[in-house]
């Protein structure tokens, strides 16, 4: 295994992040303490405040620093975090070390790997020829809606491109560096009316019911088979997440009936086909039908970002790395546009949960990993 120096504190980091309370979307402190680690290692800073209610605002932050013609290396990463419920045996947004975990909202997911992050620009020598760049979004765990969208944006008015990108999610299942993403699953939310002719049940001639046409459709619904999966993806799954009336009469036939559903979806498809094919069988019972995409698919096919990412953690840890695309999306979905994306991140065994935590050893042997996979990128 290779060994690396780890001069900055990730643990000191990674508890300075954690001590900004940054529920979705995150804005202030949080965002001016990473400013103030990044500054002195010569990053240029660029944070903005974006976007209105009810998804806004929401602040980023863009960091670049140059030495010379070279690739482009980008880690991407969110400062926010999701509410963190009652029941902790500490307080969530106070770091608090007890054994070898330390405990608090964000470690996981993704404040640790932030935190690794910086710590690994320690390790990576200044004459290395290219350009390093942070992509930190304050709402991702949120709508999503001025976060890496926006900063894409931002990126372009810079005149910023990476060539690879790396996105810290805490991919790693059983232990640090068994999974890596290189890929992620559609998802579109539909919602579905039917509407009918309200009557009394006495009368079923003089009304019309929807709910019969509503259950008949998603009938024709969940027996669809999308399709059976793909090398990299598995099928795709159609499920049936709410039904809704609110008929409170015992003797009323309702006006009409609604339902949602959710795809995920694998790159055989995309949004706007999948709504086309519900809305064709929905219109068979006159169902009305509107959608909202998340997010397309993606895949970054195993090369040489991938191989990148492996290496770095068979030398640090000895692991060899699965390459999956399980779970849910990520913001990976939208930085894939410009450039070859991967994820890699800590155990995510306690993200969103009480007494979120990770392991000290594990950050140390990340933020090693991390700074392995830039110098080898820029070519050191």
């Amino acid at each position: 295994m290779i060994m690396t120096s780890t001069n900055a504190d990730v643990v000191d980091i990674a508890s300075k992040l954690i001590a900004c309370p940054s529920v979705t979307p995150a804005r202030g402190e949080v965002f001016a303490v990473l400013e103030s680690l990044l500054l002195p290692l010569g990053f240029t800073v660029d944070r903005f405040v974006t976007g209105e209610a009810p998804d806004g605002p929401v602040e980023n932050l863009i960091a670049w620093r140059t030495t010379g013609a070279g690739p482009h290396f980008a880690f991407a990463g969110h400062l926010d975090v999701v509410p963190p419920g009652n029941g902790w045996t500490s307080d969530p947004f106070t770091p608090d070390i007890r054994g070898d975990l330390l405990h608090g909202r964000g470690a996981v997911d993704m404040k640790g790997a932030i935190a690794a992050f910086v710590a690994a620009l320690a390790d990576i020598p200044g004459d290395l020829p290219g350009t390093i760049s942070l992509i930190i979004t304050g709402d991702e765990e949120g709508p999503a809606v001025y976060g890496t969208l926006a900063l894409m944006e931002r990126m372009a008015a810079h005149g910023l491109r990476p060539d690879l990108c790396l996105v810290g999610e805490p991919t790693s299942s059983q232990r640090l560096g068994d999974v890596i993403k290189i890929g992620r699953r559609g998802s579109v939310n539909m919602w579905i009316k039917v509407d009918g002719v309200q009557g009394h049940v006495a009368y079923p001639h003089l009304a019309d019911n929807p709910i019969p046409r509503l259950v008949r459709l998603l009938s024709a619904i969940e027996a669809e088979v999308l399709d059976q999966g793909t090398d990299w993806f598995q099928p795709s799954n159609i499920e049936i997440t709410d039904i809704e009336v609110g008929n409170t009469a015992t003797n009323v036939i309702p006006a009409a009936a609604h339902a949602r559903i959710s795809i995920r979806f694998n790159d055989q498809h995309s949004g706007a086909s999948l709504i086309d094919r519900i809305t064709a069988i929905a219109a068979a019972e006159k169902g009305v039908v509107t959608a909202k995409i998340s997010g397309e698919p993606f895949l970054t096919k195993p090369g040489a970002l991938s191989g990148l990412v492996a290496d770095a953690i068979r030398d640090v840890t000895g692991v060899e790395a699965e390459l999956s695309t399980s779970g849910g999306t990520s913001d990976a979905r939208f930085l894939s546009r410009l450039c070859p994306v991967v994820e890699f991140g800590l155990n995510n065994a306690t993200m969103h949960k009480l007494d979120e935590a990770v392991g000290i050893d594990d950050l140390k042997d990340l933020t090693r990993i991390y700074a392995l996979v830039v110098r080898r990128a820029l070519g050191g």
